[in-house]
């Protein structure tokens, strides 16, 4: 089935903002000056990406790896998961009822 146009450029320009947000984020990383990042705007971000992933899961029915293991410690992805949880007032309790459910 061939893609429109607007569909190509729509992946080109995901594509290309998501190289743009990688490249800035290890600049700012390598840094070491984390002053400049808003915290408000890493919200934004976080948000918008936990969104997409959802949403992309739903329409497609398949459970891609939502980070890349390679470049990711288990010690970030435990901060990240934990205050994602105290962001929505969930528990362990919670989560483990979530990870039993079938994909």
């Amino acid at each position: 089935m061939p893609t429109s146009n607007a569909s190509t450029e729509g992946t080109q320009e995901f594509h290309a903002c998501a190289e743009r947000f990688v490249n800035v984020t290890e600049r700012e990383l390598s840094s070491g000056d984390l002053s400049r990042v808003a915290s408000g705007d890493l919200e934004r971000v976080i948000t918008a990406a936990v969104k997409l992933y959802v949403a992309k899961t739903e329409v497609e029915g398949k459970f891609p790896a939502p980070v890349s293991t390679e470049i990711t410690t288990p010690t970030e992805i435990v901060v990240v998961v934990s205050e994602m949880l105290r962001a929505v007032n969930l528990n362990l309790f919670d989560l483990a009822m979530w990870y039993r459910r079938p994909r």
